[in-house]
């Protein structure tokens, strides 16, 4: 009996436009910029119109994404809501895998731009084992100071009655062919701008690492911290954190070159440092590990793995012979692929956009113990 886990940040599955862009600049869409528009109406018009005929074409890719992850279970990030995911599911995703996703879910949580974390899930496996959920629970309500988690660190910016997780901590409880299995979906605090001297990414480093601490003490806490590692459980999402990159060194014309390198802190230590969870997209090879590239300009460009499935160690060894798999195909042709790893794009895939998400889907085929 086996079972396919995946994870997808999608990118903004919206059911809303966002007008702000017309007073504040920085939110303003780059095609826009290239006109002068000096009524709202007009710009709310052209930016409406801009986004649908941007939409059709990136949400096939999407869906293509997710039907070449042929997931059993499917932990998504960046879903507006569940009238969004419906439309998607029904529209774009039915088209390319048929009547697969039946069991929806998805509770909203703290993001100020309202994405929320979501699950699909099929009504059995495609070896016929039965998908049941015993319960959900949501943890978007949970404060710092309920699991006593409040540092120094973290009062710069926050308060103690804040709420840990910036989107969520959506616990699923199923049973799998009637076995047992745990689910974490996350979608861990963005690296916002610099501050005070550090870049985006170490500046928001406290928020993520409670966050990661946060989930550790949830599962510790329903499982016993000694207990925990003998269970089956998955923590899936984007974590906006990595413990490593490649450095991606060239230009267009001159060439590239790639440099692997390893982070000297990262808030998903949490996980690791002892053994808590096995990152198991780490099986792959060192600059195959990537699931997003990062670009500002020639001098600032890596790829990276943003997106994670972390197995319980009972889960892990259990599977220790299988490899995660991570779907490319969808990324724009801006993205530089390491020799070697280079992929077929689906159809309309443009050099910067459209294209299926900024981040790519990550799956794997499970025995569950």
């Amino acid at each position: 009996m086996s079972l396919r886990l995946a994870t997808f940040n999608v990118e903004n599955l919206l059911t809303r436009f966002d007008f702000t862009g017309f007073r504040n600049q920085l939110r303003q869409d780059r095609v826009i910029k290239l006109f002068q528009v000096s009524s709202e109406g007009v710009y709310q018009q052209l930016e409406q119109a801009r986004v649908i005929a941007a939409t059709d074409d990136t949400r096939q890719m999407s869906a293509l994404a997710i039907a070449d992850a042929d997931a059993d279970i499917l932990c998504l990030q960046e879903i507006d809501n569940m009238a969004a995911l419906q439309a998607f599911e029904y529209g774009y995703l039915f088209r390319m895998v048929g009547n697969g996703y039946r069991q929806k879910y998805l509770v909203e949580g703290n993001d100020s731009r309202g994405i929320d974390v979501a699950v699909l899930m099929r009504e059995e496996t495609r070896d016929g084992q039965k998908i049941e959920l015993r319960d959900i629970r949501s943890h978007a309500m949970t404060t710092y100071r309920d699991l006593d988690l409040f540092n120094e660190e973290l009062a710069l910016t926050n308060r103690i009655d804040d709420k840990i997780f910036k989107r969520d901590c959506l616990e699923l409880d199923l049973l799998i062919g009637g076995r047992p299995f745990s689910l974490y979906v996350v979608h861990f605090k963005s690296m916002g701008n610099p501050r005070d001297g550090l870049d985006g990414r170490q500046s928001t480093m406290p928020i993520r690492r409670a966050e990661a601490r946060a989930v550790r003490r949830i599962i510790e806490d329903r499982f016993g911290a000694e207990q925990a590692g003998t269970k089956s459980f998955a923590i899936c999402g984007d974590m906006n954190d990595y413990q490593e990159r490649v450095d991606v060194i060239g230009r267009r014309g001159t060439g590239y070159r790639f440099e692997h390198q390893n982070e000297t802190e990262s808030a998903l230590d949490v996980f690791s440092s002892d053994g808590f969870a096995e990152n198991v997209v780490r099986r792959r090879e060192p600059l195959d590990r990537w699931t997003l590239y990062h670009a500002r300009g020639p001098q600032e460009q890596w790829l990276c793995q943003l997106d994670y499935l972390w197995l319980s160690p009972a889960l892990a060894a259990h599977n220790a012979g299988r490899l995660p798999e991570i779907i490319r195909s969808g990324q724009p042709y801006r993205t530089i692929f390491p020799p070697g790893q280079e992929v077929e794009r689906y159809p309309r895939t443009g050099w910067d956009r459209p294209k299926a998400s900024d981040h790519c889907p990550v799956v794997m085929t499970l025995d569950l113990p």
